[in-house]
């Protein structure tokens, strides 16, 4: 008769501590960055890190909106480097976009009867890193559930990270140079 191996049974304890420990962080972070998104904007004074907390924040927030595209494409005009603005704010939302992949990690039976969390498993399954640079690249609501998926699916990190980056970096150039012309077009 075979006996339950303890050791077994305590690595999925610790396995399930860890999966609810990232969620309720996610959480929490959401709700404090959501709370505080009207003070965001004042982090433009900082410059290019502010660029990147404020990114950070925006993308850090789960399901719950932030307006972060619309401060990148501003701070493109305002500040001398729009190219600067891109790199700051793709590094910043790259980070923040670790909270959905851990929220699929630790958390992925919250979301995963959704139709459109099913089809993002299924391109993410077949498609991984494309999959994740395409959603990232255009605004669109349903990134979350892709990072959601990819931490679900447990896509190692540094792969998401690297796909996230690429398609960031592309959405961020493209906002912060509109931001840089329309801006200049109408201030000079």
């Amino acid at each position: 008769m075979n006996e339950p191996n303890p050791s077994l049974a305590k690595n999925r304890k610790t396995f399930y501590l860890w999966r609810l420990l990232a969620l309720l962080f996610v959480l929490a972070l959401s709700l404090y960055i959501f709370s505080i998104r009207e003070d965001a904007a004042k982090l433009a004074i900082l410059g290019y890190p502010g660029v990147f907390l404020i990114a950070f924040m925006a993308y850090a927030t789960v399901i719950l909106p932030a307006p972060g595209l619309a401060i990148i494409f501003t701070l493109g005009g305002v500040l001398s480097n729009p190219l600067g603005v891109a790199i700051a704010a793709s590094l910043g939302a790259t980070a923040g976009e670790i909270s959905g992949y851990l929220a699929g990690f630790g958390g992925q039976v919250v979301v995963e009867r959704l139709d459109i969390y099913q089809k993002l498993t299924q391109w993410m399954q077949t498609h991984g890193g494309v999959t994740v640079y395409v959603l990232s690249a255009i605004p669109n609501p349903f990134f979350d559930l892709a990072g959601m998926a990819a931490g679900a699916l447990k896509m190692p990190l540094h792969i998401f990270l690297f796909w996230c980056f690429l398609g960031q970096t592309t959405k961020m150039l493209i906002f912060s140079f509109l931001g840089s012309g329309f801006l200049s077009r109408f201030f000079q």
